[in-house]
């Protein structure tokens, strides 16, 4: 397991939690917000908001670029931020690495992976959305969906292999610099 740290910082500001629908990157978002005082700023959340308020998803990017934009604003206030999102592609991955640098501020990031492909499946099909109107994907959709392999640097957390306390402990010791 590797951390990404921006340049020049040493006090992670920004967390970056990217994964496949299901693998559980919003449990341990809320959780590691809570443990550490952070803002997390989820894009399933706003690309709701924005279809509740019949603004329609026309490029695909919307509800990232919007995230972006309130992670700065409450980085710039130096406030810790948790970043919540699939991040499938380089473009988003970079997005969000531009919005540490032009806050000055490091940033980690994490892939929350469940390799056990069966439990995986078994949280994607039982799941119930806590954003009201939101429609969860299907296995089908998860597994079909477009997830570019890294090419950089990026913690990989297990959550088959681990409790959401001790994901949140590990997360943290590399944040710290201590892993």
């Amino acid at each position: 397991m590797t951390g990404t740290f921006s340049k020049g910082a040493t006090l992670v500001s920004l967390i970056i939690l990217s994964g496949r629908p299901g693998a559980g990157k919003s449990t341990l978002a809320r959780t590691l917000a809570r443990h550490i005082g952070a803002t997390s700023i989820r894009v399933d959340t706003i690309e709701q908001t924005m279809r509740d308020a019949g603004i329609e998803l026309v490029v695909g990017d919307e509800g990232y670029r919007i995230a972006c934009a309130v992670a700065g604003e409450n980085l710039r206030l130096g406030r810790r931020v948790i970043a919540d999102s699939v991040n499938p592609i380089a473009e988003t991955r970079r997005a969000w690495h531009a919005v540490a640098e032009q806050a000055a501020v490091a940033y980690l990031d994490i892939e929350v992976v469940c390799s056990d492909a069966m439990e995986h499946r078994r949280r994607v099909e039982t799941r119930v959305s806590d954003i009201a109107g939101l429609r969860m994907p299907t296995w089908d959709e998860v597994v079909a969906r477009e997830y570019h392999p890294w090419s950089g640097n990026r913690l990989v957390v297990d959550t088959s292999e681990a409790g959401i306390d001790e994901c949140v402990e590990e997360i943290l010791r590399v944040a710290r610099g201590d892993g």
